[in-house]
């Protein structure tokens, strides 16, 4: 009986152990297959642009002991980077030389480089056409130039590159990371647009060329991007990416001159907006948005004032009357992502109004949408589909979750 009551007891551990050794293996197995689907999906949701969150990647970490960094309460009176700026001064050594004087920094300023790097190859940001005089007009963000064409122009498969009829680039100019253009087809004076720098809309006659001063300067918010003008009256649209905000000039203003409008706010559904045109026929307002967001509220100014002369990058808001609110006065904890859209407004919108119609979800196939063109005789919207590498057309009557009557890609 013990022999046998052992023989059993054997026999129990074994299936025991089959048992186990099936578990695990089937743990593993459905660990692969999981890992597989994960991979499967990640690469899908790579290639295929849904206008939505999608994963992209997975990855383990390895475990660490203690905490990466100091963790900061939402109620903290100081912002993060406060607490930053505090910790880099309490570890700097204090400096015993002298402050310097004003003709010091004077004499710093005015020094010119020993050496310049630059690429010698344009990047194109932004192209328009000067019909009266049949020519293309492009904006070249690489090398700081705008570079006119005939507008028949066709490099030769045997030639490196075709030369431009012009060039305007230099300091003189004040052309920097140009992302927009447009061209006055009456007299054709070139305007663009400067995104991250100086903050200055430049205004060309179309007889300029070389290293020269514009002929006009509007000064602009910060991060402009995107650029429209409503001829019939005479007014300026500018697409604002900082403050989420639409400013409109007087077409003929001068360099120190505020906006005449401004459209911004929670409302509006304004966000990161780039591309803008109008539709003077039927009066309405296009803007694309990429979909970065937070809301704002005007800042308290320190003691002693200070402030941006000609834009908030400086330091707060510009005491210009319609100036957007801009990075200071991001509210923190209020950044989100939306879907990206093409938003619709009264040509004459301003402050923080809704808009009439969004185009927005995934049957749109908006994708970082960019410039914005209307065709007012056919009714139609073009929209520069940065990431999805095409063009959409859609109906300037079109609305909601809606596919593009057209995509060229």
């Amino acid at each position: 009986m013990r022999h046998k009551d052992s023989r059993i007891r054997l026999k129990s551990a074994g299936v025991y152990l089959l048992s186990a050794v099936i578990l695990a293996g089937a743990l593993v197995l459905h660990r692969q297959v999981a890992d597989q689907e994960l991979i499967a999906s990640a690469r899908t949701s790579h290639r295929t642009a849904t206008g939505q969150a999608q994963l992209t990647g997975a990855y383990q970490f390895p475990e660490m002991a203690g905490a990466l960094c100091e963790w900061e309460p939402a109620s903290a009176a100081r912002s993060f980077v406060e607490m930053l700026q505090a910790r880099e001064a309490a570890a700097a050594p204090r400096s015993l030389a002298p402050k310097p004087t004003p003709a010091e920094q004077a004499a710093v300023n005015a020094r010119k480089p020993v050496r310049m790097i630059r690429d010698s190859y344009p990047a194109f940001s932004s192209v328009a056409v000067d019909l009266a005089n049949d020519e293309v007009v492009m904006t070249d963000e690489a090398t700081f130039q705008i570079l006119a064409y005939d507008r028949l122009e066709n490099t030769p498969p045997t030639a490196a590159m075709s030369e431009p009829k012009r060039v305007i680039g230099g300091l003189n100019t004040w052309v920097e990371f140009q992302c927009a253009l447009y061209i006055d087809q009456a007299n054709g004076d070139i305007y663009a647009v400067n995104n991250d720098t100086v903050d200055r809309l430049v205004v060309f006659s179309r007889e300029q060329k070389g290293n020269v001063p514009p002929k006009r300067i509007i000064r602009t918010p910060h991060t402009t991007y995107g650029i429209a003008v409503d001829e019939p009256h005479q007014e300026l649209f500018l697409t604002t990416q900082e403050g989420a905000a639409i400013v409109v000039f007087h077409k003929m203003a001068g360099e120190h001159d505020a906006p005449i409008r401004l459209l911004q706010g929670d409302k509006t559904l304004i966000a990161d907006p780039h591309g803008v045109a109008v539709d003077s026929t039927r009066d309405l307002l296009f803007v694309s948005n990429f979909g970065s967001v937070a809301s704002h509220v005007k800042p308290e100014r320190p003691a002693g004032g200070g402030g941006a002369e000609g834009g908030g990058f400086e330091g707060f808001a510009s005491d210009k009357p319609n100036w957007p609110l801009l990075r200071e006065a991001a509210v923190p904890g209020t950044g989100r992502y939306l879907p990206p859209s093409i938003t619709v407004y009264p040509r004459d919108a301003s402050g923080d109004t809704a808009p009439i119609r969004v185009i927005q979800g995934p049957k749109t196939q908006l994708n970082w949408p960019t410039a914005l063109s209307v065709d007012t005789k056919r009714g139609e919207l073009y929209v520069a589909n940065d990431t999805g590498n095409s063009v959409l057309v859609f109906n300037v009557t079109d609305e909601g979750d809606v596919a593009p009557k057209r995509v060229i890609g």
